[in-house]
């Protein structure tokens, strides 16, 4: 063989070689692929899952908003409770204290009562609603009748 052809082989040859991949690249290419791959379903499963609890919470405010809506004519009756599918809620409603309102030998006019409702799921969740309503009148005491 003549040098010009021992050097034609040789590039020949490392052409070759050049032009695939070796085991060790395949494998550290498949082992980054599997890395992405985990990380992207554990990445869309976690969305689901804060998908789901957004969507719980929705409903719970929902059935606390429904219960505090509920209240037309409010009077102090103490803690009422009870369920809405796998919601359990508590309402409780109480005259809130106005000093500028009653005015000693005049008649009152307004009252002012908070509405409180909390609402449980699950194991921890919870969601709470206030909210204040003013009513003419005495609200809970008793009317006397207009002569």
């Amino acid at each position: 063989m003549t040098r010009e052809s021992a050097r034609a082989t040789q590039a020949a040859h490392h052409s070759e070689r050049a032009a695939g991949f070796t085991l060790l690249e395949v494998l550290v290419a498949l082992a980054v692929l599997s890395f992405a791959v985990v990380v992207s379903i554990q990445a869309f499963a976690g969305g689901l899952r804060l998908l789901k609890l957004s969507g719980e919470h929705q409903d719970a405010m929902l059935v606390a908003d429904q219960k505090a809506r509920e209240i037309v004519a409010p009077t102090s009756g103490g803690i009422e409770s009870g369920t809405e599918g796998p919601y359990t809620w508590e309402r409780e409603v109480k005259i809130v204290a106005t000093p500028d309102l009653d005015v000693e030998g005049r008649t009152v006019k307004w009252r002012m009562w908070e509405v409180d409702v909390r609402v449980r799921w699950g194991d921890r969740r919870q969601v709470s609603v206030a909210t204040l309503r003013t009513v003419a009148g005495d609200g809970d005491r008793a009317r006397q009748p207009q002569p």
